[in-house]
């Protein structure tokens, strides 16, 4: 099998190697999962338990090592890989979400190494968020690690956030597919919520913008349970609002995000509807599948299989809405909104927190959705492109 070179240079790395200074003599503690790895594999505590004192461990949504499913509280332990102890940032309640006070006593620096995927509502970023809150003004030294976007820095997706509607899926009100990177993403929440904190970034070497993550030459380890391929990275941005909905995600199934149905989901229609719409970079294939976990569990659903044919034109949003809306219409009587807590979030319904705002879902419900509604975004995209200039670390290869 041919391998692309290695092309980029994580920021793990270049700490390691290039700017363990700012690690020396200082009581260290770690943020991280199991995607964050460097050169051979190795994970980021075994790396930097090498080069400094390293003290404790931090866990987002899913775990340290990345065992838990979503919104599966983890507990706080001992690392059986380190034997160092490791504190939960994703508990029961969603007073967990931020560290307590202790946790952070006696450390000097926390190193955050986190694999971001690009899309506004995966929560890792709103854990560094909730970090970099309880650290501002507490003397505490902060170090993003920086790593790829998958999905690119060039694109921009979907709706902003309306203030609203904030949530640990939605911290910062950026559009759905941002096109920042964890570092980048760090650096736009500081000067926002205007932090007190000794923030440092460690970019990477070689990351352009236009640089989907087959470009970087870089193994790809799932930052969670249901993000096995850089395929489903690509289709995530649109396909998590099926979370949203009663419809499964094609979670407990081998291809979660590119599975979607329900047992009352008439397969071939729908696919043939999506297929007329011709989005790019997509087809759709009848599709049947049993969950063996979460909705429809041990029942025969059917639905599609969201096929990516090019990474680089997949715009996966409106796509997915088309599907929503498709699905709606098959059966307006049995499709219906997620209604149970969403993240610790009861206020609004998920769809709504995921989306940005309740006008998404009720355009869906009035029949009213249609691609005209993405002029509204692309507007906001082309504002939010001019408000991330200062905070881009990266430019482009021309």
């Amino acid at each position: 099998m041919t391998r692309t070179p290695r092309t980029v240079i994580p920021g793990l790395e270049m700490l390691v190697e290039h700017e363990r200074e700012l690690l020396a003599g200082r009581r260290v503690g770690l943020l991280a999962n199991q995607a964050s790895i460097g050169s051979g594999l190795v994970h980021a505590a075994d790396l930097l338990a090498g080069v400094c004192d390293l003290v404790a461990l931090f866990g987002p949504e899913h775990g340290l090592r990345g065992e838990a499913q979503d919104m599966e509280p983890t507990r706080s332990g001992r690392d059986p890989g380190t034997g160092l102890p490791v504190h939960s940032l994703y508990g029961g309640t969603a007073a967990t979400l931020a560290p307590a006070p202790e946790m952070l006593e006696g450390l000097d620096v926390l190193v955050c190494d986190l694999q971001d995927i690009g899309a506004r509502y995966y929560t890792l970023a709103a854990t560094l968020f909730h970090v970099m809150e309880r650290a501002s003004g507490s003397g505490l030294a902060l170090v993003v690690t920086d790593r790829p976007n998958p999905l690119g820095g060039s694109i921009l997706e979907g709706p902003g956030l309306h203030p609203d509607y904030h949530s640990f899926v939605g911290r910062l009100d950026v559009p759905v597919r941002h096109g920042l990177t964890m570092g980048e993403m760090a650096t736009l929440f500081q000067r926002r919520a205007g932090l007190d904190l000794d923030l440092r970034v460690i970019p990477m070497v070689g990351w352009r913008r236009e640089m989907l993550w087959q470009d970087t030459g870089l193994p790809w380890v799932a930052p969670s349970p249901n993000m096995p391929t850089p395929d489903t990275v690509s289709i995530y941005p649109g396909a998590c609002l099926v979370e949203g909905t009663t419809l499964s995600e094609g979670r407990g199934t081998t291809r979660p995000f590119e599975y979607v149905g329900a047992p009352w989901v008439d397969a071939v229609a729908l696919a043939d509807t999506l297929n007329r719409l011709e989005h790019p970079g997509l087809r759709f294939r009848a599709h049947w599948f049993r969950p063996v976990a979460q909705k429809w569990m041990g029942e025969t659903c059917a639905g599609v299989q969201v096929h990516v044919t090019s990474r680089r034109a997949v715009r996966s949003f409106a796509a997915y809405v088309d599907l929503l809306a498709a699905m709606r219409s098959q059966a307006p009587e049995k499709f219906s909104w997620r209604t149970e807590a969403y993240e610790f979030e009861t206020r609004h319904p998920a769809v709504d927190l995921l989306a940005g705002s309740a006008g998404l879902r009720l355009a869906l419900e009035e029949g009213q959705w249609s691609s005209d509604m993405t002029h509204g975004w692309e507007a906001d995209a082309a504002a939010f492109e001019r408000l991330r200039q200062p905070v881009l670390l990266y430019g482009s290869a021309g």
